[in-house]
């Protein structure tokens, strides 16, 4: 079976050849084995990756404990996708992130109230969405360990704070400080993406819009981040304006579908979709399934809005839809 790299796994494989600091090479090396296709033909080079990774952590390990110091800071990915809330101090990140989940980051009206990455669980509709706050960044300062993190996201929150005076030039230094760690918030992903740069998909959240005077900086904000390039959403966690809105705003930034397995002779389980990059096929959701169905795989049916009509036989290339309801048929069924 091919491996079919994808772009993303290449530009990571190309941050690896360049990385000039073991840190650099472990953070490159962990998002090869993020974004890599899980199937048959990649499982050897997992498991090279896995050794180079095992090697470089231990001899991260041997000085200063700096392989427990970094494991600190990786978090596992759960639910439908990962987004990654970056800003300002005090632009009320973990509150947003409280408000929105059920996780309990430390909450002050003083910078720098968090420390590390500190993860929740958003549910919308049949799904739920990890978000992942994070310290804040500023002109001075950015983790070390944090552009790993946001490489490995599905997609970005840029919080703005709507009751700062300081709302342009704050949330500005946040886009430029990333850029200088090869991070572009883009609204689209580009199609000739720069080498060695990494491209994510960011939703402007202008928070604290029950602020005196917020409106009128959020046309300032919309002056200096254009609506049309870069989408917005304005909430508030006190009055919850706006929540339901980055909910769903949410979903769309990550870009997926839910796809619900149907076992044959059986109804289809609507409880516990699958959540695929929108464009996946048949047989990547049978790979999301379990890792030996692709290769088993003879047809599929489908009920849904990619099917011309319920039910429909369709082939192992054919693209999924959100909400479509798949049933797998295999060399034995």
């Amino acid at each position: 079976m091919p491996a079919n790299l994808t772009p993303d796994y290449k530009a990571a494989e190309e941050r690896f050849r360049q990385a000039t600091t073991t840190e650099e090479k472990i953070e490159a090396l962990e998002e090869m084995l993020a974004v890599i296709p899980k199937h048959k033909g990649t499982e050897k080079l997992q498991a090279d990756i896995k050794r180079r990774l095992s090697k470089l952590r231990q001899e991260m390990g041997a000085g200063k404990g700096g392989a427990k110091r970094a494991a600190a800071f990786r978090v596992e990915k759960e639910g439908a996708g990962q987004i990654c809330l970056v800003g300002p101090p005090n632009a009320g990140k973990s509150s947003l992130v409280a408000a929105l989940t059920r996780a309990q980051p430390a909450i002050g009206d003083y910078p720098f109230t968090t420390h590390v990455p500190t993860p929740g669980m958003m549910p919308w509709e049949d799904i739920q969405i990890q978000l992942v706050d994070l310290p804040p960044v500023t002109p001075d300062y950015l983790e070390p360990w944090l552009p790993g993190l946001l490489r490995r996201a599905e997609g970005l929150f840029l919080v703005a704070d709507l009751a700062s005076d300081d709302l342009l030039a704050d949330t500005e230094a946040v886009v430029q400080r990333l850029e200088q760690a090869r991070i572009v918030m883009v609204r689209d992903l580009p199609e000739s993406p720069e080498p060695l740069m990494t491209y994510q998909r960011t939703l402007l959240v202008a928070n604290k819009l029950d602020a005196p005077e917020a409106n009128e900086r959020l046309a300032l904000l919309h002056e200096l981040f254009p609506p049309e390039y870069h989408p917005t959403v304005a909430v508030s966690v006190h009055t919850g304006a706006g929540l339901e809105t980055l909910r769903q705003a949410a979903w769309e930034l990550i870009d997926r579908v839910r796809v619900y397995g149907k076992p044959a002779g059986q109804k289809p389980d609507m409880e516990r979709p699958f959540a695929l990059p929108r464009g996946s096929t048949v047989e990547e959701f049978a790979a999301a399934v379990h890792r030996d169905l692709p290769a088993q795989l003879k047809s599929a049916r489908v009920w849904g809005p990619s099917a011309r009509f319920p039910g429909q036989t369709v082939d192992r290339d054919h693209v999924l839809a959100d909400q479509d309801v798949v049933e797998l048929h295999t060399g034995a069924s």
